[in-house]
């Protein structure tokens, strides 16, 4: 029995034929008609395409290094410097965690109140220029405290630094939010995105985003539930509780696709920490 070999040009004359047009069909009866056996030109056909696509797909970006909370001992807890944080769902793709209790009832109440009197609409990024703009697809109301601003934002910065292992001057300063009836944020990426014009200005300050903390400060009566489209995945919120997830590239096969869907009674009030590469300035 003679072996037939697959060649390198055997598998251009392949390609070619393909972006030729030809029909696989056509291809598999010209290679049967040259004397190949049916089973190696079925195998050569799938291999060389696979190849081939796989070829012509465009190279992720680079992964970098991300927070990663690590667990304490064998219990289900993480540390925060000042409180064990409890883990009550964890996933790997994306790689999220729902933490419990991570802000004090109390806690909450005061970020709330020191908020409340400096909320304007929420803005997002122009990818056009890196400047902010308002959305149709945000509908919140918000401010952003600077890092260590007061009392209550450093002991917070410095709590989520210990749990997350990643430096507190990394840290963008703490975002609050206010979700009324009606208001929602249509699932997005909290990368910038590579390629867009603005996105250079964006990474001077500390780099990508690689991380998020959305920590619940209330809790609405329906509505307003953190979802992550890609993994099938809904994090209710719960007063105290926070939801952590990282992209280790700005790119979808993160699955860090996420969003706040309306709220339907009452009103939704959380804290959001974003976390770069490196020291933010």
């Amino acid at each position: 029995m003679v072996l037939q070999a697959v060649t390198p040009e055997l598998r251009s004359w392949i390609v070619a034929q393909a972006q030729a047009g030809f029909e696989a069909e056509s291809v598999l009866q010209s290679m049967l008609g040259s004397g190949w056996a049916e089973d190696v030109a079925i195998a050569a056909m799938e291999s060389t395409m696979q190849e081939h696509l796989k070829s012509q797909q465009p190279a992720l970006p680079p992964a970098v290094p991300v927070p990663e909370p690590m667990p304490q001992g064998a219990t289900n807890c993480r540390d925060a410097g000042d409180r064990q944080v409890p883990v009550i769902s964890s996933m790997r793709q994306p790689r999220l965690l729902v933490f419990a209790d991570l802000l004090s009832h109390e806690e909450c109440d005061s970020l709330i109140d020191a908020a409340r009197n400096r909320l304007t609409r929420s803005l997002t990024v122009a990818l056009g220029d890196g400047t902010e703009e308002q959305h149709v697809d945000r509908s919140s109301h918000g401010m952003f405290f600077t890092r260590g601003e007061i009392p209550i934002v450093q002991c917070i910065e410095r709590r989520i630094a210990h749990l997350l292992e990643w430096p507190e001057e990394n840290g963008e300063g703490l975002q609050i939010l206010q979700y009324l009836p009606g208001a929602e944020y249509k699932p997005h990426y909290d990368y910038f995105e590579p390629g867009e014009p603005g996105t250079p200005t964006l990474i001077q300050r500390g780099g990508q985003r690689v991380a998020t903390l959305i920590i619940y400060l209330n809790e609405p009566k329906r509505g307003g539930a953190t979802v992550f489209p890609e993994a099938g995945m809904e994090v209710v919120p719960r007063r105290g509780h926070a939801v952590f997830f990282s992209y280790e590239r700005p790119h979808a096969s993160t699955k860090s696709l996420h969003g706040g869907t309306p709220v339907l009674e009452g009103e939704k009030w959380i804290a959001t920490k974003w976390l770069r590469e490196r020291e933010y300035v």
